[in-house]
């Protein structure tokens, strides 16, 4: 992306009104207008929305959205959504929660905005904050909105890196007014790796915040279950690789190779699940609950773990044979005793609930999942690709149910150092774009 004044006024954009005007007179007029509006509220434009097909990818623009609401208020906020399609529901979801939300799509694509809508937000915006993510991966719009309004841009709460893309971000990063990585891993690695952006640090996903609840919702799979509160388990299986080839909207071809991996792996993977299983509903008395995070697992919840289980405990365990919207998930989530899976923003949401949550991670995944080492719960953190690791998740599942009082005193403990830590990083998030609104 050229940064020049010359290739930056060859670089059009809509206006709201769809005049095409350049990038550079685009910031000039920006200033000015910001200029004459001394003392009105700060606008942001928040760019998240990674997938729709993911509670967990949806979860993390309530939470940031949350966020602004409690440390930034009366901050004007914009949500531009990466996934090119918005479902009804979600966009209900947020503006019932979040009423005065605007909403804006398109893309950036040399120089210009695709829509009328989203330029009006590029000229408007006194900051561009990157949400929560696998990484920085809308990294070339931070670098287009920073070239056509020469306004900065901050990123909150990603992983660094990507197993294919690499680290392409970097760059973009070093010049960030802020970083905040969601695991000190990846803070090790950005750093090693020459990210010196001002404010190189360590924040929490936003997913953390996300509170969306549909009660009626929830309560209507509590009944048809009957399930007791406070007295029932979520389990969530999960894959090595993410399908994503049975995303219907994504028509993507098959990936032979992850498939194959899968299929190799999805016996030890769900094994040490299946006996928490049956030692809580044995040992515990408990009843659980299969649920999902991405709408793929939902049928290997049936296939790996339901259908291979003791004729005995088959009764005291229920299996959702769809997808959950993010609001009825939490809803439920919100009145368990507990949490336990291969997936992470559930965990992490049931965490920002006070509600303990066990999490399992292999080496195909990234290292989000060491976030749990930060926020004080390595224990209920296990390397299922660690023989020793993986035995002792039946135990501490069922340790939880043993001691709930412990369990949730101990889940308690680091939703306050993740919202301790958010009051913190927040600052630094207000000060920079207040300062770009001044």
């Amino acid at each position: 992306m050229a940064t020049d004044g010359k290739r930056l006024a060859e670089h059009p954009t809509f206006t709201r009104r769809g005049v095409m005007i350049g990038g550079a007179a685009l910031a000039a007029a920006t200033a000015a207008h910001v200029g004459a509006q001394t003392g009105r509220p700060g606008r942001i434009l928040l760019r998240s929305g990674w997938q729709i097909e993911n509670i967990g990818d949806v979860a993390h623009t309530p939470g940031m959205l949350r966020l602004f609401e409690e440390h930034l208020p009366g901050t004007e906020v914009t949500f531009w959504p990466w996934y090119d399609e918005l479902p009804d529901h979600e966009r209900t979801m947020l503006l019932r929660r979040f009423p005065k939300l605007k909403i804006v799509q398109g893309k950036l694509v040399d120089g210009r905005a695709t829509t009328p809508e989203l330029a009006a937000a590029v000229a408007q915006a006194d900051f561009l904050l990157h949400n929560s993510g696998p990484y920085a991966l809308a990294w070339k719009d931070l670098d287009a909105f920073s070239a056509m309004t020469g306004r900065p841009f901050g990123v909150y709460g990603v992983t660094y890196g990507h197993w294919i893309f690499g680290n392409e971000e970097r760059d973009t990063l070093r010049r960030a007014r802020f970083v905040y990585f969601r695991d000190r891993v990846s803070l090790r690695k950005a750093r090693l790796d020459g990210v010196d952006a001002a404010v190189t640090d360590f924040s929490p996903d936003a997913a953390f915040m996300a509170d969306l609840a549909d009660e009626r919702a929830g309560d209507a799979i509590i009944r048809r279950f009957g399930l007791q509160d406070g007295r029932f388990f979520v389990c969530l299986p999960k894959q090595r690789y993410t399908p994503t080839w049975l995303h219907v909207r994504k028509n993507r071809p098959i990936d032979v190779r992850q498939e194959e991996r899968n299929n190799e792996m999805a016996e030890l993977d769900h094994a040490p699940l299946r006996e928490a299983i049956v030692r809580l509903v044995r040992e515990a008395g408990r009843q659980v609950l299969i649920g999902s995070e991405d709408e793929t697992e939902v049928p290997i919840g049936k296939t790996w773990l339901l259908d291979r289980l003791p004729a005995d405990v088959k009764p005291r365990v229920h299996w959702l044979e769809r997808p959950w919207r993010l609001d009825e998930a939490v809803a439920v989530y919100r009145r368990s005793e507990a949490l336990f899976g291969h997936e992470m923003h559930s965990p992490i949401m049931c965490i920002g609930l006070g509600v303990p949550a066990l999490v399992g991670r292999w080496v195909e995944q990234s290292s989000k999942g060491t976030m749990w080492n930060d926020i004080g719960l390595p224990e209920w953190l296990f390397n299922m690709d660690c023989e020793a690791d993986a035995n002792r998740l039946p135990q501490t599942v069922l340790d939880v149910a043993r001691d709930p009082a412990r369990a949730r005193a101990k889940a308690q403990a680091a939703r306050q150092r993740v919202f301790t830590r958010f009051a913190e990083t927040m600052k630094v998030v207000a000060e920079a774009s207040r300062a770009s609104a001044a």
